[in-house]
């Protein structure tokens, strides 16, 4: 009797302390998101976070792309990397050559065991991140091509039909032309310099931005783009610039500011702008098709893509890895994709969310949200398009917006700027090149 008077006393004690839980094993994510881009990522964690008890994203904003990549090698080198971390494509070849710092996604998925299948992931957006049999190093994420934005109403208050064909360079011109005769004062502007109007712009026109397949063929690449399809083009936009209908804002999106306000008429931008321009532009607005110079054979070809991937450091447990693996495949999933997409204008990166978002009827409802996943699509990307991959690209792209930069002042040719941007970049190849032999 007294024994199991004492047993009862002590089952009674350890009943009335609460035994403690098991802590959700954390993951950290750095990336480079603010504003509505900063809050749909943030719905994502948090939705995730709520679908299970396991795992606990932790979401970090670590500045722009160049800041992120920046802030997630320091890190590495004091270890103290997250587990996961958005680098912008032009950073590829950079992490590419990490060695010792990423752990490629194929690994972390075949480790984990989790159901992954590279093959639902889009040609054109896939090839930028894999290795050329196929095995995907970094997961595609927010991967958006350059469009042209037109502003309507601006169209129209120049006379100007606002269904007009913008489909060539040559017909742009001829707008811009009436654009400036009517008074306006920002007919044109664009974002990202160099991606639209260098980088893209030589992969619609099936012409190489650099040789060895743009880097894709080997570290011994050198850059290409001062031909004549490109000389030609920033020419012209440099001729526009000095008759007012060009309209430089600045070297990433701050011409995106300038286009929400209803200033300027027509903007090159990402697809990815449609965040932006759909919550804040008070005005009818529509998407086009990037333009291409007439005339050019096998034009237009495809747009190559912009935007980040998220890339697995190395230095991990197991069980965090597997956590990793877990928040990817959600990231990927049909229903999440398709959300993301069409509330961004990033493509969908998997078939099945591209699938999804056309069976719901959002292409019908929003004219245009479409032509992103058409242009990077509608053709089988070539040598010449199918994306760069180039060493110390954020430094060039610096070097390439300098020399854009005294064209559209008038201080140089077309020609003597690209050559001059062509050289100086080679620099940076052979140096990159030298450091990963």
């Amino acid at each position: 009797m007294k024994r199991f008077l004492m047993s009862s006393l002590m089952a009674g004690a350890m009943s009335s302390v609460a035994l403690p839980a098991f802590a959700a094993t954390e993951i950290q994510f750095w990336h480079a998101f603010t504003g509505r881009l900063g809050e749909l990522v943030a719905e994502q964690v948090k939705t995730f976070n709520e679908s299970q008890s396991d795992y606990k994203v932790v979401a970090s904003h670590k500045g722009n792309y160049s800041e992120t990549l920046n802030a997630g090698i320091a890190a590495f080198r004091a270890q103290e990397q997250p587990h996961i971390l958005m680098v912008f494509e032009v950073g590829t070849a950079t992490m590419m050559s990490a060695e010792g710092a990423i752990k490629p996604v194929f690994e972390v998925m075949a480790e984990a065991g989790a159901n992954f299948d590279p093959e639902a992931y889009i040609g054109s957006v896939k090839g930028y991140y894999t290795t050329p049999d196929g095995k995907m190093l970094s997961l595609p994420f927010n991967s958006s091509t350059p469009v042209l934005w037109v502003n309507k109403d601006a169209l129209k208050e120049a006379g100007i039909d606002p269904d007009v064909d913008l489909s060539t360079w040559q017909k742009v011109g001829d707008v811009l032309d009436k654009l400036k005769a009517a008074g306006s004062a920002c007919p044109l502007t664009t974002a990202w310099q160099s991606w639209v109007h260098l980088e893209n712009l030589s992969a619609y026109h099936n012409t190489p931005f650099a040789t060895k397949d743009n880097g894709f063929g080997g570290l011994d690449t050198e850059l290409a783009f001062n031909g004549p399809v490109q000389v030609t083009h920033i020419q012209t936009m440099g001729d526009w610039a000095k008759d007012g209908k060009f309209i430089y804002n600045g070297r990433r999106n701050e011409g995106g500011a300038n286009f929400r306000a209803g200033e300027c008429a027509l903007y090159t931008e990402s697809s990815a702008g449609y965040a932006g321009i759909s919550s804040e532009a008070e005005f009818d607005f529509a998407v086009r098709p990037l333009p291409y110079w007439e005339g050019i054979e096998g034009a237009p070809q495809n747009t190559i893509i912009g935007g980040a991937s998220l890339w697995v450091m190395e230095g991990h447990e197991a069980d965090e890895y597997k956590a990793v693996a877990d928040f990817l495949n959600f990231l990927s999933s049909a229903d999440i994709q398709a959300k993301w997409h069409q509330n961004t204008g990033y493509l969908p990166i998997t078939a099945a969310a591209g699938d999804k978002t056309r069976m719901m009827g959002f292409y019908d409802e929003n004219p245009g949200t479409d032509i992103a996943v058409i242009q990077m699509t509608a053709k089988q990307p070539t040598p010449n398009s199918k994306g760069l991959r180039l060493g110390s690209f954020d430094q060039i792209r610096g070097i390439i917006d300098e020399e854009l930069e005294a064209v559209w002042s008038g201080d140089k040719t077309a020609q003597a700027a690209l050559d001059s941007a062509t050289q100086r970049g080679n620099q940076l190849l052979r140096r990159f090149e030298q450091a990963n032999r």
